[in-house]
């Protein structure tokens, strides 16, 4: 590796003005001075981290702080009199932030931030950040009830995270196979507070996710401060439970607690047994539900029967079901009586026709020439050319030569006039 020669160190002249090259090397020491020129430029810096490390000597105190969300960490340095004018004694787990001079230690090349004043990170100022958090989550929709996600009524199989030997997963376990003994369920443990719970966590829901046989998920812990619980709080983490396909459930410390992941999370459950609970059905409680439904169905099937017997019978008691030609015998002697009505009215009528009848040609026989003629009377036709006969009316109908028809009441005679004479 080439460098050039910073023009603000004296570099002996041993070593060269130039840049370096395998035959004019920098010695350690010019190295370490260059780096602690530039490092001791540096101004003072607040830096926030969670504290691990802490040892004392007779006038120093060096501290190890680790980031929060990575694994990353810093070596401090600080006198014995700021540690032990701070408020509350420190211990391991600790939030604190400290504002130092970054320094580097020419002799073993190591950097170290020089600290002049530590303060804790107190509750109230992690409650403030995790509300505000909340609040830009639900300025996005992230924690709208539309968008969780139902629960399945028989999973498959469940995902469950959480600390290894807790009590937490012997609850959830302990209570699952109470309610249904054959419940098949996956357990990761990552570790659920500290430096690296966050990365392991976020790992560990995406194993489950991508595992098709998983159904619902469940992250569980037993309860804790809140410094304990900042990992289910943290945004990274609780976005990426919100790109999940596989409904969560938030079980995290007691039903007081109240991480984002609740508030994310498909269902929030008080307590890990809750969330068992909430989780597998209660197999004796559905077993006993089916037995009452199915006794219930059992009396409404033995109802409908009866009451459909009931119907059967009325409908044998029927006359039409008893006796089928009952309704055809009533219909034929109807009609039979009908027919016999219908010729008695013919006959009348036609009897009362024939009276008319005669009564009418007794009528026409009185006033018709037959009548006339019986009783001595004669017709007299006079034959004109043509071949016609006209009724003789009257002397001047037959001139004397007249062919005459005299008509009478057994036949007619033929005859001629000879003469007329006037009526006196």
């Amino acid at each position: 590796m080439t460098a050039n020669q910073d023009p603000s160190v004296s570099v002996p002249s041993a070593c060269g003005g130039g840049p370096t090259s395998p035959e004019a090397p920098w010695p350690v020491r010019i190295v370490n001075r260059k780096i602690g020129d530039w490092i001791s430029r540096l101004g003072s810096v607040w830096v926030e981290g969670q504290l691990t490390q802490m040892k004392r000597t007779r006038y120093w105190t060096f501290l190890t702080l680790r980031d929060i969300e990575a694994e990353m960490s810093i070596e401090l340095i600080s006198k014995n009199a700021l540690i032990e004018s701070f408020s509350a004694p420190l211990s391991h787990g600790d939030r604190i932030v400290v504002l130092g001079k970054p320094t580097y230690s020419l002799g073993r090349g190591q950097l170290k931030l020089s600290i002049t004043d530590i303060r804790a990170v107190g509750v109230g100022e992690l409650l403030a950040r995790i509300e505000q958090l909340r609040a830009i989550l639900a300025a996005e929709g992230l924690l709208a009830p539309e968008r969780k996600k139902p629960l399945p009524f028989l999973p498959r199989r469940i995902g469950l995270i959480t600390g290894q030997g807790s009590a937490a997963e012997r609850d959830v376990i302990s209570i699952a196979h109470e309610r249904w003994p054959a419940v098949n369920i996956r357990t990761l443990h990552p570790p659920v507070q500290g430096a690296q719970a966050v990365a392991e966590i976020t790992e560990a829901l995406t194993v489950l996710d991508n595992d098709p046989a998983v159904d619902v998920i469940i992250v569980a812990r037993g309860g804790g401060s809140v410094e304990d619980l900042l990992p289910f709080s943290d945004e990274s983490l609780v976005r990426h439970v919100t790109t999940l396909r596989t409904p969560v459930v938030s079980a995290i410390g007691h039903e007081t607690d109240n991480p984002v992941l609740d508030d994310v999370a498909d269902l929030r459950a008080a307590t890990p047994t809750d969330a068992a609970k909430r989780v597998v059905i209660d197999m004796t409680a559905e077993r006993d539900g089916l037995q009452v439904l199915r006794e219930r169905g059992r009396r409404a099937i033995i109802r409908w029967l009866d009451y459909e017997r009931d119907r059967l019978d009325d409908v044998r008691q029927r006359p039409v079901i008893a006796d089928p030609m009952t309704v055809i015998r009533r219909h034929t002697d109807d009609m039979a009586r009908d027919v016999a009505s219908m010729r008695r009215n013919i006959t009348v009528l036609l009897e009362r026709a024939h009276a008319d009848v005669a009564r009418l040609r007794g009528q026409v026989s009185a006033l018709g020439p037959s009548a006339t003629l019986a009783r001595g009377y004669s017709i007299v036709q006079v034959h004109r050319p043509g071949g016609t006969l006209d009724v003789a009316t009257s002397i001047e109908h037959t001139p004397p030569g007249s062919q005459l028809r005299i008509r009478l009441t057994d036949g007619s005679i033929v005859a001629a006039t000879m003469s007329t004479s006037p009526a006196t």
